[in-house]
């Protein structure tokens, strides 16, 4: 925040206020403080992305604005609220409940980053004269000199939020401020209680992103259609009925409602792959089954950070699920399997196949596999298939 364009003095963005997002917890709330700390002129919104229609009288969204409310009358910044649930729904949560019935596992924290938290909020915060928009994310930026930014891991590896960040693109993250991004939880849970924030010890959400914690199954089915079907094991042999395809994940072991067979081994059952011709569920014995393992995976919709692929094949990391270790893998253009092409420029290609140096286990369809060089998050893309097989 102390450059312009072309690097030679201060940023004219710098005399506006920044655009805090504010949730009601401690992440939030700790970013907020820092700004305020640095004397960063800065104001704060609360958003409200689910129209609540439980029952029973308690709106999550009411308790967490007066949390907001106590952290901004603490600190002395103005607080703005906005109901972006139209947004949300029309962005998100449709294309989620579309992917979900055609059998994929989608992760719909990506796109509200990208369509929610970092368009509608930031258009909410130009609108009222923010240049800049702050997140209590556990990120970083960092300029690349050359007048674009780079996507970097949260110092806490614990907490690390770059997974959920990588379809952000460059004018997205030139504005975005993650003030918390150097430091550890723990560090952050510290610096509220002794600033007395309100929110110090309020648990983390683990919920669906702005639908909150709730029981999924029963949520989901308010939304998506009965479908029962078949449980068989790969040899075709029915040994139960599920619900429906889309409340089920490659790598699911509860719910299945299936126990050991009299005339089975008494290793627990897992989901390896949804037929959704036959509308089967299939599932396999035993947490290692040669099912679960893939060594290769196709990804589709590739988004590169930097706003162009790189010349493959790429030697990188990648992440298949939130919070999962580095996983070794190359990057080589899709179907290019005896590297005929393995010099090429792919600029114009977005699908990948990632060849991995373990196999990595249960990769779900619909999930993203994000791609990292050490602690820079280049982007990533939605699993596809996996080992050449179509699309659950």
């Amino acid at each position: 925040m102390t450059s312009d364009d072309d690097g030679t003095g201060p940023d004219p963005r710098d005399a506006l206020p920044t655009m805090v997002a504010v949730s009601g917890g401690v992440d939030s709330a700790v970013a907020l403080m820092r700004l305020v700390e640095a004397g960063v002129p800065v104001q704060a919104m609360f958003m409200k992305n689910w129209e609540e229609d439980d029952r029973g009288g308690y709106c999550a969204a009411e308790a967490d604005l007066a949390d907001a409310e106590r952290v901004c009358d603490r600190l002395g910044v103005p607080l703005h609220a906005v109901n972006c649930s139209d947004a949300y729904w029309d962005r998100v949560f449709v294309g989620f409940i579309r992917d979900l019935e055609a059998g994929m596992t989608p992760n719909p924290d990506v796109t509200c980053n990208r369509e929610v938290k970092f368009t509608a909020f930031v258009e909410h915060a130009h609108r009222l004269g923010a240049a800049r928009v702050a997140t209590g994310h556990y990120a970083r930026v960092e300029p690349t000199g050359a007048g674009g930014v780079r996507l970097l891991k949260g110092l806490d590896p614990l907490k690390d939020q770059s997974y959920f960040l990588h379809a952000l693109d460059q004018s997205r993250l030139a504005r975005a401020v993650f003030p918390i991004g150097g430091l550890p939880k723990s560090a952050v849970r510290e610096m509220a209680r002794r600033a007395g924030l309100a929110p110090h010890d309020k648990p983390d959400s683990t919920g669906l992103c702005f639908v909150g914690e709730r029981r999924f199954a029963p949520f989901l089915a308010r939304f998506v259609d009965p479908a029962p079907g078949p449980i068989e094991t790969e040899s075709g042999t029915r040994i139960g009925e599920h619900r429906g395809l889309a409340f089920f994940t490659i790598g699911q072991r509860r719910g299945l409602g299936i126990g050991a067979r009299h005339d089975g081994e008494q290793a627990p059952w897992y989901v390896a792959a949804k037929d959704r011709e036959r509308n089967a569920l299939i599932v396999v014995q035993g947490h290692e089954h040669p099912a679960l393992l893939s060594r290769r995976l196709r990804v589709r919709d590739m988004h590169w950070i930097a706003g162009a692929a790189p010349r493959l094949p790429l030697g990188c990391s990648a992440k298949i699920r939130y919070r999962q270790p580095d996983q070794p893998c190359t990057a080589v253009p899709a179907g290019d399997r005896d590297g005929d092409n393995l010099a090429c420029d792919t600029r114009d290609d977005d699908t990948l196949d990632l060849y991995f140096d373990r196999p990595q286990w249960a990769a779900a369809p619909g999930q993203y596999a994000v791609l990292y060089d050490g602690d820079e998050c280049l982007g990533g893309g939605v699993i596809e298939s996996a080992d050449g097989g179509p699309a659950s």
